[in-house]
């Protein structure tokens, strides 16, 4: 059942924040060099100093994006028929939420250790 409503919440959190972030982007692009050089400073890595807004939207993503992608594979291999035993289901389930904190990690490490 978490399994289930991570999917949901995850698919709607992506679209929601991810359209917001966009609108933000268009915004900031528009309102010209200024406008655009204080988002990139809330969302890039600027001159090494760590800011912890833009972190905390990027790791949430990162998250909710490998979520719902080990979720979505799950879900499209229960749609074959394979896996509704209660103790495959189960291993499945637990497979995607250790998949995508691992993913997550393994994603931003890479990030981290390009800088």
């Amino acid at each position: 059942m978490l399994v289930s409503i991570l999917h949901r919440v995850t698919g709607d959190g992506m679209a929601t924040v991810g359209t917001f972030l966009f609108v933000w982007w268009l915004a900031a692009l528009a309102g010209g060099p200024s406008t655009y050089a204080q988002f990139l400073d809330i969302f890039t890595l600027q001159s090494g100093a760590l800011n912890v807004p833009g972190y905390i939207f990027g790791v949430g993503l990162t998250f909710a994006f490998f979520q719902h992608m080990a979720s979505g594979i799950r879900h499209l291999l229960l749609d074959t028929g394979a896996g509704y035993e209660l103790k495959s289901n189960k291993l499945w389930a637990q497979s995607t939420m250790l998949a995508s904190v691992v993913l997550t990690i393994a994603y931003w490490a890479y990030l981290l250790a390009g800088k």
